[in-house]
């Protein structure tokens, strides 16, 4: 009986260890590319989803590039991770406060803003497989954070974000606080209040701001304050007073 008993103790064992390996995430990685123009501008957009990656959580989400093209099932890992995650729990809370509710200036309901990150030139990632799915990791910290900002506006618009900064000939403006772009009773006018109305309510970040685009066309937006790369002063910083075009 004893050595009967010694045998089975030992199957139980292998079998607990097998069990406990099955458990263990499986890594793949394939050596880092790069993605993207050198000469402009890349945006990752947070989902909401996080995952756990070398030991810390980081955001996920959609990676687009200058030429309009996107990657699905991206991760920011690195410097600010934790910082975009703060900044989309901001943006989302704020989401839940006021979608829905009637902007008073133009008398339009308040819509969902979104918040997304340019990266100017080219950006690190490393394709990674974690347990059969496809990851594409953003090696944050391999870039200069003077080529990184955050902003947000209008979750619809931000692939026409990307695009207009990726056009020759638009610039960035702020607007008077008397300009009647916040009366105009149409999405331009709703977010160009909203951007403003977030910045009042906590968010780190900054309102009423607008893209300018060659044909006139305006996207309202705001730059967060505590992601604020140089390289991208133009869209940050800026002291260009917009006024409509006569």
């Amino acid at each position: 009986m004893s050595a009967l008993k010694y045998v089975i103790i030992g199957v139980v064992v292998v079998v607990v260890i097998v069990a406990a390996l099955t458990l263990l995430p499986t890594l793949h990685r394939v050596p880092m590319q790069y993605v993207g123009s050198s000469s402009g501008y890349e945006a990752f957009v947070p989902s909401g989803q996080t995952i756990n990656y070398n030991g810390h959580t980081d955001p996920t989400g959609t990676l687009i590039l200058s030429n309009g093209s996107t990657i699905q099932n991206a991760v920011w890992d690195g410097q600010y991770s934790s910082t975009i995650i703060q900044n989309h729990n901001q943006i989302v809370q704020l989401n839940n406060q006021f979608v829905g509710q009637t902007d008073p200036v133009n008398n339009q309901q308040y819509v969902p803003l979104q918040d997304f990150y340019v990266i100017k030139g080219q950006v690190p990632i490393q394709q990674v497989t974690i347990n059969g799915q496809t990851y594409y990791v953003i090696e944050a910290s391999s870039i200069n954070p003077a080529n990184i900002a955050g902003f947000y506006t209008y979750q619809g618009w931000v692939p026409n974000f990307v695009v207009a900064i990726n056009t020759p000939g638009t610039y960035a403006a702020v607007l008077p606080g008397n300009s009647p772009v916040f009366t105009w009773d149409n999405l331009t006018g709703t977010v160009a209040y909203q951007t403003i109305k977030y910045e009042q309510y906590g968010l780190n970040g900054a309102g009423g701001y607008v893209l300018v685009l060659p044909t006139e066309t305006i996207i309202p937006y705001g730059p967060f304050t505590n992601i604020i790369g140089p390289s991208l002063n133009n869209y940050t910083l800026v002291q260009q007073t917009y006024n409509l075009p006569s």
